[in-house]
């Protein structure tokens, strides 16, 4: 059997597809980005069909990139942005609205009425999540309530909903198979975490008939097989994962309290809690870190809505990057003395503060303030976010003491950055020679269902360290900058 496995990494910003050879070495690369659509403030939508042809293209990039014809592909793993919402018609394939992204807003109203009912302690309990707009379950309410028609049609039991991963899946199968995996299920907000099943109650509370829901599988598992006349061929479909949670098995963070955090639109920190299910008593997220084999190992996360997209802001909005790696000698050479503080909330906070309706601000600007002062701000404010989550972890579980923090995402290859969160956490930050630790946790994921890449433990061996950040600011710089940063995160809270 050919060793080759594709990964297709469907991303917030762009599709890849990375193909990995039996040494897990990447030997084809496609990447594709596509719109981003903001309907109205605090809205943020994708084209499906966008998506899906990204995704095809990266994939037809990545094939002859590689030299190779899709029948020499033993096997496809898929990871995607988490918590996007579709529904389609299940005769067609038709999406019935935009996918809605992660990082809209426009249910927070439901969300707070929710909470003023009393519901959020139950949904807490059961999904591990807090009611925030973020996750799916309010997103699939909003377009049952506001599409025409759309109610009434999946009452029938003529649409399925599903996250990305769901909708590939069925795109790729031809329309076969409507299946998730358990972390993707997890995002939902509509999946007890403890269970592992499709939650009534829930199902009750959001008005989401049952009938909408794909099958959930563990994560390394018979997903289908592609139809031979999309990709050219049929291939098994081995292995799905949310991309935080693929990142996490990239990283290989297989033991309790086993640390990464990925910097890619926005930034995740998950927590390996092993078989216990940590209950956060400082407003992190108890989620699903992966299910193999049936047995379930969990995770405490925090996520961060904005990091390399405040990057793309710069450059998209601003206009004072060309590129996204003009961002490091910027900061360097920014003054010193000026204590700019940016606390990207475009579109709220996410943890530990899940204030939806907070937005940006920069404080600390002086007449000698420009591009270089503005850059370093942007990058530090990932740092001191990745902070705030740490603090939190280390008072929800007491497996979290010493920490080393393993990284990857684009905006790790910038050395700058690296050294000022190691100097934030006063922790040592571990960068690994593979930095495309997302696709290669799906590509392992499918690689070991295919019988052609090795186990947990074997894999967990091939990790290769290209550099440690170890801590060089002094205690009290280092307390006097977060000192700061908190008091302009403050200042922009609405639930103070």
């Amino acid at each position: 059997m050919s060793g080759y496995i594709l990964a297709i990494d469907q991303g917030t910003t762009s599709s890849r597809a990375i193909i990995f050879d039996q040494a897990q070495k990447i030997v084809g690369r496609g990447q594709k980005e596509f719109p981003q659509h903001f309907p109205q403030d605090g809205w943020v939508e994708h084209n499906p069909d966008e998506i899906w042809e990204s995704v095809l293209t990266s994939v037809t990039t990545a094939l002859a990139d590689a030299g190779l014809r899709a029948e020499e592909i033993a096997a496809i793993g898929i990871t995607n942005q988490r918590e996007t919402t579709l529904v389609w018609d299940r005769a067609t394939g038709e999406p019935v609205y935009n996918a809605i992204v992660w990082q809209d807003r426009r249910t927070h109203k439901l969300c707070d009425t929710l909470k003023k009912d009393g519901h959020e302690a139950m949904v807490s309990k059961r999904t591990g999540l807090l009611l925030d707009p973020y996750f799916s379950a309010t997103k699939v309410a909003w377009i049952l309530d506001n599409v025409p028609g759309v109610r009434k049609r999946a009452e029938k039991g003529e649409l399925a909903f599903g996250t990305v991963d769901s909708y590939l899946i069925w795109r790729l199968t031809g329309g076969k198979r409507h299946m998730t995996d358990a972390t993707n299920a997890s995002r939902t907000m509509l999946f007890n975490i403890r269970t592992n099943e499709w939650d009534k109650d829930l199902l009750k509370l959001f008005r989401v008939p049952a009938s909408l829901l794909p099958q959930v599988l563990d994560n390394a598992d018979d997903f289908g097989v592609t139809d031979a006349a999309v990709l050219g061929a049929a291939i098994p479909i081995y292995g799905v994962a949310g991309d935080q949670q693929a990142a996490t098995i990239g990283q290989a963070c297989f033991e309790p309290g086993m640390l990464k955090s990925t910097y890619g639109t926005g930034c995740f920190a998950l927590l390996n809690t092993g078989t216990d299910l940590v209950r956060s008593k400082n407003r992190l997220l108890s989620t699903i870190a992966y299910r193999i084999g049936g047995e379930t190992t969990y995770a405490l996360e925090g996520a961060i809505f904005m990091a390399g997209a405040s990057v793309q802001w710069l450059r998209d909005m601003l206009k004072i990057i060309d590129k996204a790696s003009d961002t490091g000698p910027l900061a360097e050479a920014a003054d010193p003395s000026q204590n700019v503080y940016l606390v990207p909330a475009f579109v709220g906070l996410g943890a530990p503060w899940w204030d939806p309706g907070a937005r940006g601000a920069i404080l600390g600007l002086t007449r000698n303030t420009g591009a270089a002062e503005i850059a370093r701000a942007t990058l530090e404010s990932v740092s001191y976010q990745t902070r705030d989550l740490l603090d939190a972890m280390q008072k929800d579980w007491k497996g979290a003491t010493e920490t080393v923090l393993r990284v990857d995402g684009g905006m790790v290859s910038s050395d700058w950055t690296m050294q000022f969160l190691a100097d934030i956490l006063d922790a040592p930050v571990d960068r690994p020679t593979i930095l495309e630790t997302t696709a290669l946790g799906a590509a392992w994921l499918a690689g070991w269902k295919a019988g052609v890449w090795p186990d947990m433990s074997g894999f967990a061996k091939t990790w290769a360290l290209d550099r440690r950040f170890s801590p060089e600011m002094d205690k009290p710089t280092r307390k006097r900058k977060i000192a700061g940063w908190r008091d302009a995160v403050q200042r922009t809270l609405t639930t103070r």
